[in-house]
């Protein structure tokens, strides 16, 4: 199997996560809204979901494309940095339980979650997006998607974290770190 066939096999099998995080997600967002979950900031998720996609899409291309060697000096330290933005997606997930969605869904009065990732980063989740959007391209040496994914995430997850950070302030959750029914 050739690099690229390589990497395009590692493409699948993110995508094929993306996919069962997506099942969760709308699970989970039913539960919350079930739950007295209030919603905001729908405007921005289809740039969200149209970002993600263009990561995949994105770097494959441009792998295609410029049919680059790439040396192990940089595929496999960023396949270790994809594994372990996996990892850290994932125990978000599992410390948010139901309440993890992809959504700004805040259930009123529920406490923020303190424990796992959440007890060092208020929005550990885009810490897993931000080093996935840039290790996973570099994997097949598509370092212009790693560069304007990283830039446009830049812009897209200030304008989410804003939005999440009203949403759980109008709805009291108390503590500082935590998530109490977002994707964060």
């Amino acid at each position: 199997m050739s690099g690229d066939q390589l990497f395009a096999l590692l493409i699948a099998v993110v995508a094929a996560e993306r996919l069962v995080e997506l099942v969760v997600s709308q699970r989970n967002a039913r539960w919350s809204r079930q739950h007295g979950g209030v919603e905001t900031g729908q405007a921005h998720y289809p740039a969200m979901v149209a970002l993600h996609a263009g990561l995949l899409v994105g770097s494959l291309t441009e792998v295609w494309l410029r049919d680059a060697e790439v040396g192990v000096g940089i595929w496999a330290p960023m396949l270790v940095l994809v594994c372990a933005s996996q990892a850290l997606r994932w125990w978000c997930i599992a410390t948010l339980g139901r309440r993890w969605n992809t959504r700004v869904i805040v259930i009123p009065g529920m406490a923020l979650e303190a424990r796992g990732p959440y007890a060092w980063l208020s929005h550990p989740n885009y810490v897993a997006v931000a080093v996935e959007g840039a290790a996973l391209p570099l994997v097949g040496g598509a370092w212009v998607t790693a560069v304007v994914f990283t830039m446009a995430n830049a812009v897209l997850m200030t304008a989410r974290i804003r939005v999440e950070n009203e949403a759980l302030q109008g709805a009291d959750a108390p503590g500082r770190h935590g998530a109490a029914a977002v994707s964060s």
